[in-house]
């Protein structure tokens, strides 16, 4: 739950309104695996707190991105529109998903972004390009509290 609400407070430093899926295998409650009872947990986590950001979940990635096929699963789902912002209950699965849509779109990759510490260091992947590392570079010299 901690994660998620950093993760809001980074994409809002770009400018974006967060809309936040929390991914995993469950669609919305169908699956007791030990990674839908992860995601599910943090959001019940995440009802407790009076959040200022959209989030939801637990879904599969499609539902993030696909409004119709998210509300044939969860018709009152209170995510509107595409997520921009994919939650997952371990790095492989989030590693595989961020190269795959990295290289299906023209977005442009910023990070990944460590939460913590000072937001001073960074990871980068030795497929990272030039204009990656200005931007994570970019990122990581600039004070957190820049950005309100």
């Amino acid at each position: 739950a901690d994660s998620v609400v950093g993760m809001a407070r980074h994409i809002r430093r770009f400018g974006i309104e967060p809309k936040i899926a929390i991914c995993s295998n469950s669609q919305f409650g169908t699956l007791e695996t030990e990674s839908a009872q992860r995601m599910r947990a943090a959001i019940a986590l995440l009802d407790e707190r009076d959040l200022d950001f959209v989030y939801e979940g637990e879904m599969p990635v499609d539902a993030a991105l696909d409004p119709e096929i998210r509300n044939r699963l969860m018709p009152n789902s209170r995510l509107e529109g595409k997520a921009n912002a994919f939650v997952f209950s371990n790095a492989e699965t989030a590693g595989g998903v961020k190269n795959s849509l990295k290289s299906v779109t023209e977005g442009i990759e910023v990070g990944p972004i460590l939460m913590g510490m000072g937001n001073r260091a960074h990871i980068v992947t030795p497929s990272i390009t030039v204009r990656g590392l200005i931007n994570v570079a970019a990122l990581a010299g600039t004070p957190m509290n820049a950005y309100g």
